[in-house]
């Protein structure tokens, strides 16, 4: 058989792509990550007693807002990175501004707060297990991130399994806010980034094994 003969057999046999897959794939992959993050949270740590008092304050919303841009920068770099021969290009930009705009408003605050209230502003109360929290709350949904990724082809697995990661850690961020006492942006913006940042450093350790297809 010749070589144009047999591509035509293979044409003919192929099944249409459905260009809603991969949407309902990440889509599944989040619901999935925020409720598993959300009922872990409500079953071993509960919702913070006052959360009906705090969800009208500003505050409240910032923090939630950080995670939730976090989360959508991430989302996007993840689908282009899924996706092979896509370039992330502005993407990295997406994922960086709240992210640079959390710090720089941090740094004014802590900069015009006394300086024996500098450090406390960054350290809260929960310094020592808020990170972890934040990443263990992460593990159901970067499983789930994980297979969404894999299923979609990604040539770049390094970077894929490190912002399927982030994205995880943002998902996981989102539901712990529900919880955490927490309110300065010095706090937030220190610590909920590094506990997103470990799901992410994990990505990027286990994508050349587990997104390879």
């Amino acid at each position: 058989m010749k070589t144009d003969d047999l591509i035509s057999l293979l044409a003919r046999q192929a099944q249409p792509v459905d260009r809603r897959a991969p949407a309902r794939r990440f889509g599944f992959a989040i619901l999935c990550g925020l409720a598993s993050a959300t009922v872990l949270m409500a079953v071993f740590l509960g919702v913070r007693p006052d959360l009906p008092q705090v969800i009208p304050m500003p505050i409240f919303w910032l923090r939630l807002g950080f995670a939730v841009a976090v989360g959508a920068g991430a989302l996007v770099v993840t689908l282009r990175l899924s996706r092979p021969g896509v370039p992330v290009g502005a993407g990295w930009v997406g994922l960086s501004l709240p992210i640079a705009a959390a710090w720089i408003a941090s740094a004014v605050i802590v900069l015009g707060a006394p300086a024996d209230d500098r450090l406390p502003l960054i350290l809260g109360h929960t310094w020592k297990i808020c990170s972890t929290i934040i990443a263990v709350l992460s593990l159901p949904s970067f499983a789930a991130m994980l297979w969404a990724v894999r299923s979609m082809a990604p040539v770049r697995l390094r970077l894929a399994g490190a912002s399927a990661g982030m994205l995880a850690g943002a998902t996981a961020a989102v539901a712990y806010c529900l919880h955490c006492p927490e309110m300065a942006p010095p706090f937030w913006s220190v610590w909920y980034l590094l506990g997103m940042l470990a799901p992410a450093a994990l990505g990027a350790l286990l994508g050349p094994r587990v997104l390879r297809w």
